[in-house]
């Protein structure tokens, strides 16, 4: 599945005329392949050893390139660094208040909560961003062994 995703995306880019240098298909590749929603830096330090001469500041330039695509959103949380997910499908996120681990889950009832918005406050709905936080498993499970 990776791979039809990474071609989708790599021709979205060809259509809107972005050319595709290595580092722009490593770093695409390596947002379609982790779950993580990883910040720059973490990707910047995923793909170093592979790409010497790359800087922080291209991984940044390409997530702009990749957000104004369309093919990625920048998550912010509070006051801690940006987090980017490929775009696949709707879905929501539910954060680690522990570790700030970041899950993809998706719950197609929400879809209503627009429809209503709409209908109550007569605006155009564009979009709507839910978060969930709480403890992952692996932060309770330590907590647990701590008492």
């Amino acid at each position: 599945m990776t791979e039809v995703q990474l071609k989708s995306a790599l021709d979205t880019l060809k259509t809107t005329g972005v050319r595709i240098t290595p580092q722009r298909h490593a770093i695409l590749e390596y947002l379609i392949e982790t779950m993580s929603h990883p910040t720059a830096d973490e990707i910047y330090k995923a793909l170093e050893g592979k790409f010497p001469n790359m800087s922080v500041a291209t991984v940044y330039n390409n997530l702009r390139v990749f957000r104004e695509s369309g093919l990625v959103k920048e998550l912010t949380y509070g006051d801690s660094a940006s987090r980017f997910d490929f775009v696949t499908n709707k879905h929501y996120h539910i954060i680690c208040e522990g570790c700030g681990k970041i899950v993809d889950f998706h719950y197609p009832g929400l879809d209503e909560v627009e429809h209503f918005a709409a209908h109550v406050t007569g605006f155009k709905i564009n979009s709507h961003r839910m978060e969930i936080y709480g403890t992952c498993p692996t932060c309770s499970e330590q907590a647990t062994k701590v008492q």
